[in-house]
């Protein structure tokens, strides 16, 4: 019976499908790079979430009866592609099942930064609370505004989807200049970045993706204007980011990723215009159990003969 190595504990639904074919062995604990190396030897397959790093190395440290990572994310910026695909190892990951999680916990997250509401629970149960007043908390209304989505894959298109219901226009910035998606426009991120009054992203993290939103763009932004990020921590250049918050060269920022996670920027951490969340993106229930199903799926498929189900190569 074929081995799989599951990294960090999963769901009990994953773990039975996976026994149902397959030879399950857990990861250390405390999981550390030399304890992975050790409890990977020979296995068949790897069930992974995105805090390790497959790389090289651990490819090797497996051997040459690997067949397949199986990762519980849809993003894979945690694996090195290239060394897998040099020693014909299957990678897959676990698209659309988080869509419409991470789209709403966006729109919890723009309407979070726009109406103040961190800001406010924070002087409400420090006892700050004088009373109501006309000009009391005041935030921006979002009909009539514009939605600026960077990214035009299933979770942005799920975000803009959601935009009519607020009253919002919506306009894309995407490869794909010039065109419409979904009824809406696609121009050139700095036209974006310079219109919109939310500016929400949604790239995966690449070489290219990498601080695509720069300290340069930044500047570009209104400074009424709202950045959200729900994608990846390094699509933003933290460090460029607190100054924009401070000085009010922008209005405010939404972040439910980080670029060395679990550490946060410190400039950020004392900012009230930033709402900073744990990378809770796709943690619901229902969405997390649907991740780490596809995933178990996924390496029994590759496991026992067949074909993955939805493989990144």
């Amino acid at each position: 019976m074929p081995t799989v190595l599951v990294t960090r504990p999963l769901p009990e639904g994953a773990m039975r499908t996976l026994a149902s074919a397959l030879d399950v062995r857990r990861g250390p604990e405390p999981l550390d790079v030399p304890g992975l190396h050790a409890a990977v030897k020979g296995c068949d397959g790897i069930v992974c979430l995105l805090t390790e790093r497959i790389d090289g190395p651990l490819l090797d440290a497996a051997g040459p009866s690997l067949k397949v990572v199986a990762n519980v994310a849809v993003g894979y910026d945690n694996i090195d592609l290239a060394a897998a695909k040099a020693r014909g190892v299957v990678v897959t990951n676990t698209p659309n099942v988080l869509t419409n999680a991470t789209a709403e916990l966006t729109w919890a997250l723009i309407l979070a930064i726009t109406r103040r509401i961190g800001e406010g629970e924070r002087l409400l149960r420090d006892g700050r609370w004088k009373g109501w007043a006309l000009d009391f908390m005041t935030g921006m209304e979002l009909a009539g505004k514009q939605l600026g989505v960077v990214g035009a894959g299933r979770i942005g298109r799920a975000v803009a989807a959601r935009a009519g219901v607020f009253g919002m226009n919506v306009a894309f910035a995407d490869v794909t200049v010039g065109a419409e998606l979904d009824g809406h426009p696609v121009i050139p991120l700095d036209a974006l970045v310079a219109t919109a009054d939310v500016l929400t992203l949604h790239v995966p993290l690449t070489p290219e993706t990498r601080h695509l939103i720069n300290q340069a763009l930044l500047e570009r932004m209104k400074p009424t204007a709202y950045l959200v990020n729900t994608s990846r921590g390094p699509v933003l250049d933290e460090s460029a980011l607190a100054w924009p918050l401070k000085s009010g060269v922008i209005a405010g920022a939404a972040l439910d990723v980080f670029e060395r996670e679990p550490i946060v920027h410190a400039d950020l951490l004392g900012l009230e215009n930033a709402v900073l969340v744990p990378h809770i993106g796709s943690a619901t229930r229902e969405t997390r159990a649907a991740m780490a199903d596809l995933a178990a799926r996924n390496a029994v498929a590759v496991l026992t003969g067949g074909t993955a189900i939805t493989p990144v190569t």
